[in-house]
């Protein structure tokens, strides 16, 4: 008895697992009675193509300064505000001076002084009252005096700050009433007509890199891309970052602004890709799919994992091999297993 018990095991278990080898299905009635979709197909093709490193980057205005002191003192005006225009030669910062006025009026007292003390060995000389050794030690006080005046007079002009040239007020630390030291910002103005991306590019791609080499670049906050060649590149290397400095040309008329992020694009080595067209590709949720033609002429549903996107095609990175056909802009109920009626 049990060995007869055995065998129906057996027997019950082989017809089961013969029924789950099977790999065909049979249409579902609803399946069978849609009509053929008429649908336009594309094949999946392999392309070398130039991969692209993004790198992030900084618009800066070609003409900036840092206003600064020369001396210590009060500052007494400061009639600019932040993002005030102005133009070459504007009086920004006046700093009070009064000690290196009191110097320049001491300098200007000894060089008349010894202006006078010169002219007057000068007559005596010739008449042969005075000494020529007279005479050139009185010239060398007159040259040590007007140097004196110079010097008095270039230091009192570093308490007036003028516009460099014309641009807008983009900082401004101080204030009136500060007490302005040697070295110690005071404004900074930046330039309003050209523009520069100045971006850290990787170290690896530089030898494929050189002044005029024209990189593509997009300012995302005011929807602007453009290609503009490299004004500047840094011949030294950043140690620690491993980024070389250069500064990208913005094309004239460019709607940009000072301290936006830029994006650059460094085309690197060709990469070989699966391409197909955007269209073929349908999300659903955070599933990306697409149908594919199969050589029964049906419609096979595959999830798909896509890359970039270049121009009207989409990169796949899983779930396509090459040659397959896929349905662009596929008709919406859409279902696996219908018919599909091609269209030429």
């Amino acid at each position: 008895m049990k060995f007869a018990h055995c065998l129906l095991c057996f027997a019950a278990v082989a017809a089961a697992g013969a029924g789950c080898s099977r790999s065909e299905k049979p249409d579902s009635p609803g399946r069978a009675n849609l009509p053929a979709a008429r649908v336009a197909v594309a094949t999946v093709h392999a392309a070398d193509l130039a991969s692209a490193i993004d790198v992030t980057g900084t618009v800066r205005p070609v003409q900036r300064a840092l206003l600064a002191a020369q001396f210590m003192g009060a500052i007494e005006e400061l009639p600019v505000t932040l993002g005030q225009p102005v133009h070459a030669g504007d009086i920004l910062v006046k700093i009070a001076a009064g000690e290196i006025s009191a110097r320049l009026v001491q300098a200007q007292s000894q060089l008349n002084s010894s202006r006078r003390d010169l002219d007057r060995e000068r007559d005596l000389l010739a008449k042969g009252a005075s000494t020529a050794e007279m005479v050139r030690g009185l010239e060398d006080r007159f040259t040590m005096t007007q140097a004196m005046v110079r010097e008095a007079e270039t230091m009192l002009s570093y308490a007036t700050l003028r516009a460099p040239f014309d641009g807008v007020i983009s900082r401004k630390p101080a204030n009136p009433g500060d007490l302005a030291s040697p070295g110690m910002p005071l404004l900074e103005i930046e330039g309003t007509s050209d523009f520069q991306v100045e971006a850290a590019l990787p170290d690896s791609l530089i030898a494929s890199l050189a002044v005029g080499t024209p990189l593509t670049v997009e300012i995302p906050a005011m929807g602007a891309r453009f290609t503009g060649p490299i004004a500047e590149l840094s011949s030294a290397a950043d140690a620690s970052a491993h980024t070389v400095l250069a500064k990208i040309t913005v094309p004239a008329g460019t709607p940009v602004r000072s301290g936006e992020f830029a994006r650059v694009e460094i085309a690197g080595t060709p990469v070989r890709m699966l391409l197909v067209p955007t269209k073929a590709v349908s999300t659903v949720g955070q599933l990306e799919r697409v149908f594919v033609a199969g050589d029964d002429g049906r419609a096979i549903l595959r999830l798909v994992k896509t890359g970039a996107t270049r121009g009207a095609s989409t990169e796949i990175l899983a779930g396509l091999d090459d040659g397959e056909r896929v349905v662009v802009a596929p008709p919406a109920g859409l279902s696996e297993g219908q018919l599909l009626e091609i269209l030429p």
